[in-house]
């Protein structure tokens, strides 16, 4: 049987018969219109005609976002990739793509800019995370309140852990070209210190206190008069299962809401914060890692952790 299907690759089956070698590659195109890369890129290896369509622009042209030419012009030497053949450009694009110091301009941010943009290998739709590097945090500089923890869970590479603080507020801006899309905004911390010990990840609560007395309130607004809030507990002793919240020593995702970008041609500006300033109690043992903005239809296909 293996020798059947093998052959049924090819030109011909040897027997007379037509094989998917003799479907014209025009043909193969239409269909790959309707899949996705990942299945594109599999089927590519079955045979000539196939690895033909899945090479060509047409196709590929569909999977990238509308304004990716407005996604290369903010890499660092954009001409260097205006040659390239689509596919080559869903490849390059869909790596997450690191934007610093050199295009705090071209984001007309108003911190040093730390931020990855990537296209979603199974959709082609544009997906963001913003560093807390990249926002203003009360008190960051004073040791005494903030530090920045090094570490593999987080794309950026570091976190930064509050230990404790009286007046907490974490505040951001981007101005990006999103394509037309439906997006999610949400914030990625985490209750409690972690580490590995022996080759296991351990977390340590010493310093988280004070959340379970008044909620964090998380807030957007965009450019065109969108806006979203939403208020929580990050530790709630009602929730407890014995061994603390179920919130402590994992990465949460707050969703803060939900904003439509219409025209791809203009740049849409995103303010967001999350804040509790109720100056009666401290609070502590928080880390705060990155904001991230996806379109809503990628929000439950997202993996616990660090998306890659």
């Amino acid at each position: 049987m293996g020798a059947s299907l093998s052959n049924l690759t090819e030109n011909g089956s040897g027997n007379g018969r037509p094989g998917l070698g003799d479907i014209p590659e025009s043909c193969v195109a239409c269909v790959f219109l309707y899949l996705s890369p990942p299945e594109i890129c599999n089927l590519a290896r079955l045979n000539r005609a196939f690895r033909g369509a899945a090479s060509s622009d047409a196709v590929w042209e569909t999977k990238l976002p509308p304004n990716y030419h407005n996604l290369l012009d903010l890499l660092s030497n954009p001409d260097v990739y205006q040659n390239l053949c689509k596919k080559d450009i869903f490849a390059l694009l869909s790596r997450p793509l690191p934007f610093e110091d050199g295009n705090k301009a071209r984001f007309q941010c108003i911190f040093t800019f730390l931020l990855v943009v990537w296209v979603d290998k199974f959709t082609g739709r544009v997906c963001m995370s913003i560093s807390a590097k990249a926002m203003a945090i009360t008190g960051i500089e004073d040791r005494r309140y903030w530090n920045w923890v090094p570490t593999e869970e987080s794309r950026f590479g570091v976190v930064a852990y509050l230990q404790q603080i009286w007046w907490f507020e974490v505040d951001g801006m981007v101005k990006f070209p999103f394509p037309p899309d439906i997006y999610t905004l949400s914030f990625r911390i985490h209750l409690g210190r972690f580490s590995r010990r022996l080759g296991r990840r351990v977390s340590s609560f010493e310093h988280t206190h004070g959340w379970e007395i008044k909620p964090v309130r998380f807030e957007f607004t965009t450019s065109d008069g969108q806006q979203a809030s939403s208020e929580c507990f990050l530790d709630d002793p009602q929730q407890d299962d014995g061994n603390g919240s179920y919130k402590r020593g994992c990465w949460i995702d707050y969703k803060v809401g939900e904003f439509i970008v219409n025209e791809s041609d203009a740049a849409t500006e995103v303010r967001f914060s999350m804040k509790q300033i109720d100056c009666t109690h401290s609070k502590g043992g928080l880390c705060v890692d990155s904001v991230s903005i996806i379109p809503v239809e990628l929000k439950g296909r997202r993996r616990k952790g660090v998306l890659k």
